[in-house]
């Protein structure tokens, strides 16, 4: 066909060299893409109860549940939890059951000085989730 042939000469080693050039970008995005750290999940906590009263007598908590979950509402256990009294002087502290629950009661609850309304803040921790904090999470009146 053709009397040239330098068209061919070198053609197999730019095939070889274009071949590992890739191979190498491709080996650089599939690392890139397989590498990609994990993402963890976001959980939530409720209670039973959204405000309480104690009076200058009574200054403990009624019986209170927290209830853990994930956003597909499934409960999460062996979640630690810390619930802090509105004076931040008192703390309580447990780990979730495999119902996704934690029950307490905060005795000797303090507001702070000069206030009649607080709040129970509450922290919950679990490997895999994204910690959930809650700065209002039940609203504590002196009456």
């Amino acid at each position: 066909m053709f009397s040239d042939e330098s068209a061919s000469v070198g053609l197999p080693i730019r095939i070889v060299v274009l071949t590992i050039i890739g191979m190498i970008g491709m080996y650089a995005i599939l690392s890139a893409v397989t590498s990609t750290p994990f993402v963890p999940d976001t959980m939530f906590a409720s209670s039973n109860c959204s405000s309480f009263n104690i009076s200058d007598t009574i200054n403990d908590s009624p019986e209170l549940i927290v209830n853990v979950f994930d956003n597909d509402g499934r409960e999460i256990g062996g979640a630690n939890v810390v619930i802090w009294g509105p004076s931040m002087e008192k703390a309580v502290g447990g780990i979730t059951d495999h119902n996704g629950e934690f029950q307490y009661k905060l005795v000797n609850i303090s507001l702070p000085q000069g206030k009649t309304e607080g709040y129970l803040s509450l922290k919950v921790m679990q490997e895999g989730y994204l910690d959930h904090s809650n700065d209002y999470f039940v609203k504590v009146r002196k009456v």
